[in-house]
């Protein structure tokens, strides 16, 4: 590349500016910085200094100073009048030698970063107008029926629909790519279509289920007084979204019931209790109300005040999700076979006489496992140690378990940092789910990838389909092994034409360790970077607003540092709408200022009131 003269000269009188701005500045202060303390004088002037510096828009100065390799002054407010006297020096010498010599870097800077640009929009689609940064949002099964909530995604920002195939069918994943696809079109934008392969399922099994039993607690105030009574509702029988509060009791029983009717029962402590029928909905339902806490079973039975002789009976309840509570201290067996798991039981000394025990639902596990080897449960909640190892379970101590016990529940995450498992990432399951991602979908999200070995593989299904270099892939990484295989996993993977990489935070801080996450993600933007892929930014972003509607401090700081990958995925939630308009928000406002790890340094402006 050859340096113009004329480029090197304009940047100069740009920063004979930045510094004649700097001197004014200091010559207006001159009286307040003889009132600084003597230790903080130079402090003083070299903040004036920065404060000068600042009242430019320096984000094109800085570009140019990037494409030449030199200082952009981000990092330099410390001493900001010596480094634009320091790259003063070294422009003044470019100008002297004519700007003749060839820096013969074989990728230039503007280059490199064309490439990345190309990268992402080949792989992610188009960027929304004012964000670099793309949105990824994961669909619930509900938007496989409701196209205006698919809409209302798209039109708050979604530029990629991620459908997991850990869930629903096939019909059900059709459906959501049909409503992304007509809300795209009715709403002149594109939208990329990416599946997830679910991967092996390393999790807790089955729990014994628990008791057939439902429970109504009325509201009360400091003082002990119910001031809003529990709320039951009778119905003929339950459905699959029918809510908590409710109580099937038959058609027929339901017809002998009138508003003013009461109910009286024993519940299961056999207190005396009494339902109040005040009201009939609109589905025929009957409104009953309770003021007192009451404990009811199936087949419990509910007397009619009024009618002599005549009662309800509750027909089948759903079982209690049942859990296994652990504390520090406390040795879990975990089975090979999927034998339901139950909780420890102990003596009337509290002495424990049966361990608590669940299933692993990846046997493979067992044939690598170690004693001494660290295990981790839901998400790292639960820390433990092996401390036996055998055909047919192994056994761990709880090392590390919230205050009062952590609840173990089913279908909850094991992960296994110091084992090497030999697990592919590609199941049965994943085969042949492939076969639909590769017919219509944009994009596969590969979960579960620990060394090129995973990535040849995948790529030989790819082949058989007709896919490679079709269908864009990008690479969960979340696990130890993945992370330590990077470079050879990336050099692999560039082998197809359209890559990327996902940093899947959880798995990978359980996997890491949490004192680690802050390396590890930064190693793998820098060499994401290096390779020019693109990244996606994962786990929990915003999760609270999405689930609750209001954002966590902590969420909105995570946010703004997504602005080193090139997307941000966001999961599912009622308030999913409001967490991709801040979102979008956000990352429009912050690009001003950021772009990926540089800081662009904007003109100061003050906050408006309000």
């Amino acid at each position: 590349m050859r340096i113009k003269v004329e480029k090197l000269k304009s940047l100069l009188e740009q920063i004979d500016e930045f510094l004649l701005a700097i001197n004014e500045a200091e010559k207006h202060q001159l009286d307040s910085l003889e009132k600084v303390a003597k230790p903080y004088r130079k402090s003083a002037r070299n903040l004036v200094h920065y404060r000068a510096f600042r009242t430019f828009d320096l984000r094109d100065f800085q570009k140019s100073m990037r494409d030449l390799g030199l200082s952009r002054f981000a990092n330099a407010e410390g001493h900001i009048r010596a480094s634009l006297l320091n790259t003063r020096l070294i422009l003044q010498a470019l100008i002297k030698d004519d700007g003749k010599q060839l820096l013969k870097s074989g990728l230039s800077i503007k280059r490199s970063r064309r490439l990345l640009a190309s990268h992402t929009k080949q792989l992610l689609g188009y960027r929304s107008p004012g964000r670099r940064v793309r949105i990824m949002v994961t669909q619930p099964s509900e938007a496989a029926n409701n196209y205006e909530l698919v809409e209302q995604l798209v039109k708050k920002g979604m530029n990629v629909v991620r459908v997991n195939c850990a869930h629903d069918t096939p019909e059900a994943w059709w459906a959501i790519i049909e409503n992304a696809q007509r809300a795209a079109k009715a709403s002149g934008r594109k939208v990329k279509i990416a599946m997830d392969l679910a991967g092996p399922k390393i999790r807790t099994g089955a729990i014994t289920e628990g008791p057939e039993i439902r429970k109504f607690k009325p509201l009360r105030n400091e003082l002990g007084q119910v001031i809003q009574p529990a709320v039951i509702l009778l119905v003929a029988e339950l459905g699959e979204t029918s809510a908590e509060n409710t109580l099937p009791v038959g058609q027929l029983a339901l017809e002998d019931l009138a508003i003013g009717d009461e109910l009286r029962l024993r519940d299961m402590r056999n207190k005396k209790r009494k339902f109040s029928i005040i009201d009939r909905n609109a589905e025929g339902q009957f409104v009953a109300t309770c003021r007192k806490t009451t404990y009811v079973t199936s087949g419990m039975v509910l007397e009619h005040s009024k009618a002599s002789g005549k009662v309800l009976v509750v027909g089948k309840l759903p079982p209690k999700e049942h859990y296994l509570l652990l504390k520090e201290g406390d040795t879990l067996q975990v089975n090979r076979a999927a034998i339901p798991g139950e909780s420890a039981v102990y003596d009337q000394e509290g002495v424990c006489i049966k361990i608590a025990h669940i299933s692993c639902q990846l046997p493979e596990v067992f044939n690598k496992i170690k004693k001494d080897h660290t295990v981790l449960f839901d998400d790292g909640k639960i820390f433990t140690k092996v401390t036996e190892v055998n055909e047919d379970y192994f056994q761990v101590t709880i090392l590390r378990a919230s205050e009062k016990g952590a609840k173990l529940r089913a279908e909850k995450g094991i992960n296994f940092p110091q084992t090497e498992l030999g697990i592919s990432g590609l199941t049965a399951k994943d085969k042949e789910d492939l076969k639909f991602v590769a017919q219509y979908a944009d994009i596969v999200n590969f979960s579960f990838v620990n060394s090129k070995a995973d990535v040849e593989e995948l790529f030989v299904e790819l082949e058989q389909l007709g896919a490679l270099n079709q269908l864009g892939v990008i690479l969960k990484i979340e696990t130890r092994l993945a992370y330590n295989n990077l470079s050879e996993i990336l050099m692999t993977a560039m082998q197809s034409k359209q890559v990327g990489v996902m940093i899947a935070r959880g798995d990978l801080a359980v996997e890491t360790g949490w004192d680690n996450i802050g390396l590890v993600q930064d190693e793998i933007l820098a060499h994401c970077s290096a390779a020019h892929l693109p990244v996606v930014w994962a786990t929990q972003v915003l999760e609270n607003m999405a689930k609750n509607g209001l954002p966590s401090r902590a969420e909105i700081t995570d946010t703004t540092t997504s602005l080193r990958a090139e997307c941000v995925m966001l999961n599912k939630g009622a308030y999913i709408n409001d967490a991709i308009e801040l979102l979008d928000t956000i990352l429009k406002d912050m690009e001003q200022y950021h772009n990926k790890k540089e800081v662009m340094l904007a003109k100061r402006t003050k906050l408006s009131v309000g």
